[in-house]
């Protein structure tokens, strides 16, 4: 096994976290989710997490984003660490340099795609960059349907929206919880190849938390956690590599239990 560090060049990391811990509840019901997690997330890359149920995969991800306060430890965005901000200047981090995808898609059910698609640089008060916005709609595949509501679209095509909202902003990085966990597994392949296309093409960052190992096969690396700590990590996934790694898994909780 092998264990990531921190990358030494932290201009070139999107996201980052040192020593961070997170527990919930005090005293005989303290709860370790993390345990002293440090690694980083290269601008340009595709990362899936992965992990038992209960492993902090999830909890990772919300205290990166910002969604969760941290016990211990930092939380980079960018050179910014993000466990000093106050309340209003965290807010504005995350709705300029984050971007979220989740596994509810969280459109609003009155606005066309297009509206959903803008709304956050809307209330902001930010115009568009046009030519970026022109760039993610014909990456979705959803011109024809940017004046329809969520009502008139199909799950997938519901996600893609999703997605082309992470991404309209241009985020320094884009975290994505589940996002394929309501979806077919024809759209939900759409969606993680146009995920997939975005890194690739449009140099996005984006962290994807998954249990599907055919999802984690879309990035370009893996890492593994179990009890609030980071255990292994794969680069060039495939889905029958990182299956064989959650096996493992299963084999030492069930010796654990034993």
């Amino acid at each position: 096994m092998t264990s990531p560090a921190v990358s030494p060049s932290p201009t070139a990391s999107a996201a980052r976290a040192v020593d961070l811990t997170k527990v919930y509840g005090s005293g005989d019901t303290a709860v370790v989710a993390l345990d002293a997690v440090s690694c980083a997330f290269e601008r340009g890359q595709y990362t899936a997490i992965m992990g038992p149920s209960g492993s902090g995969k999830s909890t990772l991800m919300h205290c990166l984003a910002g969604l969760d306060d941290a016990t211990g430890g930092a939380v980079f965005i960018g050179d910014t660490d993000i466990t000093t901000l106050d309340d209003k200047r965290l807010t504005r981090l995350r709705r300029d340099a984050v971007g979220f995808i989740f596994q509810a898609f969280n459109l609003l059910p009155t606005l066309t795609a297009i509206e959903n698609i803008t709304l956050p640089m809307d209330i902001a008060g930010r115009k568009p960059d046009q030519e970026w916005l022109d760039t993610v709609i014909d990456r979705i595949g959803l011109r024809d349907r940017l004046n329809h509501r969520p009502t008139e679209l199909s799950g997938g095509q519901q996600q893609r929206v999703a997605c082309a909202r992470a991404l309209a902003s241009r985020p320094e990085i884009i975290f994505a919880d589940e996002p394929t966990g309501n979806l077919d597994s024809a759209s939900g392949a759409e969606v993680l190849g146009f995920l997939r296309r975005s890194v690739t093409d449009m140099h996005q960052t984006i962290v994807m938390v998954t249990h599907d190992p055919g999802a984690a096969a879309y990035a370009d690396r893996v890492l593994f956690l179990a009890d609030g700590r980071i255990v292994d990590e794969m680069a060039d996934p495939t889905a029958e590599l990182v299956l064989d790694r959650m096996k493992k898994f299963e084999i030492v909780h069930a010796d654990d239990v034993r």
